[in-house]
């Protein structure tokens, strides 16, 4: 997989160490003491994690995103400051593999309740074909999750599995709520239901099957839906196509009545208002949801999910 992000530097980590960070843990025995008001102290890697936490957790926890809102999270570089923060929180949420810094920091810190979202659901290698007939499962590799796609929140289904582990790991990190945590992850989980129903009536007859995007971030939805995912540049969503690549989509867009090249609103749409001028075709936003925006088709998770689910009934000509 080609996902990118920089370890954290040796002395990055040294700073951190000359700054204290063992009394920043040690002033209280925990920062929801230190804060005072009781409630749990999450801190979440980017959106679609802060969000379960935030659902889930309710007001009995408090959540700080390592990745701020417009910023691409596959280039997270993490700073001293935020490794800090990791250490010194009750809990930590993340998606192991999509940010090698974030990884490296949870590896090292002390932080008691450590929850990796791909360890609570399978995963796949998706490469520049997917979904549908076109996935391929490879159980050789076992449930390690180094080099799979990990846009698993993407599917509905694949989501509500990581939601519900997340719950169990809030129930134990504080028992005091948990009827509250498994009371909201319960709803989160029925209404993630409603949506999948909602994907599976919607897309359940196009006049196309096949859609174009310039990121390889949708093979989980793909796949889930009965799709096929064409990604122009792969999981790495600024790596340059090779002009092979380009004419491969372009002839297959005809031969398959591909109407529309779908770019997202976090990195440049260059690369496929070019394909698409190229090949006659229109462009449309598909959000991969990986940061909510004043550029974003809603408010959170659901509003933009739905708002992908209508750009996509568009775009493969709903019957």
């Amino acid at each position: 997989m080609n996902i990118r992000g920089r370890l954290i530097p040796a002395a990055a980590l040294t700073a951190v160490t000359a700054l204290g960070l063992g009394t920043l843990s040690g002033c209280s025995g925990s920062s929801t003491a230190a804060r005072g008001d009781g409630r749990l102290d999450v801190i979440a890697s980017f959106y679609p994690m802060s969000f379960l936490a935030e659902r889930i957790g309710g007001d009995h926890v408090h959540v700080t995103s390592l990745t701020t809102p417009g910023q691409e999270p596959h280039d997270l570089e993490i700073s001293p400051k935020q490794i800090a923060a990791i250490d010194d929180a009750d809990a930590v949420l993340y998606l192991k593999n999509l940010q090698p810094s974030v990884d490296a920091a949870v590896a090292q810190s002390s932080v008691k309740t450590k929850v990796d979202a791909a360890s609570l659901v399978s995963l796949e290698a998706h490469g520049n074909e997917v979904g549908g007939h076109a996935a391929e499962h490879d159980s050789s590799k076992g449930e390690e999750s180094a080099g799979k796609d990990p846009h698993i929140w993407l599917d509905p289904v694949r989501y509500a599995q990581v939601a519900q582990g997340v719950g169990t790991a809030l129930e134990k990190a504080d028992p005091k709520h948990a009827a509250d945590y498994k009371k909201n992850t319960a709803a989160l989980v029925k209404q993630l239901g409603d949506l999948d129903q909602h994907f599976r009536t919607g897309l359940a007859h196009t006049e196309s099957k096949v859609f174009v995007t310039t990121h390889a971030a949708f093979g989980y939805l793909a796949e889930r839906y009965g799709l096929t995912e064409e990604a122009i540049n792969g999981l790495d969503p600024d790596s340059e196509p090779s002009a092979a690549r380009v004419r491969d989509l372009e002839r297959m867009a005809k031969a398959d009545h591909v109407s529309t090249v779908f770019y997202e609103t976090l990195v440049s749409d260059k690369t496929a208002k070019t394909i698409a001028h190229d090949a006659n075709l229109k462009t449309d936003v598909l959000d991969p949801i990986e940061g909510i925006t004043g550029k974003s088709r809603g408010k959170d998770y659901f509003s933009v999910q739905n708002a992908n689910l209508k750009a996509l009934q568009k775009a493969l000509g709903t019957k």
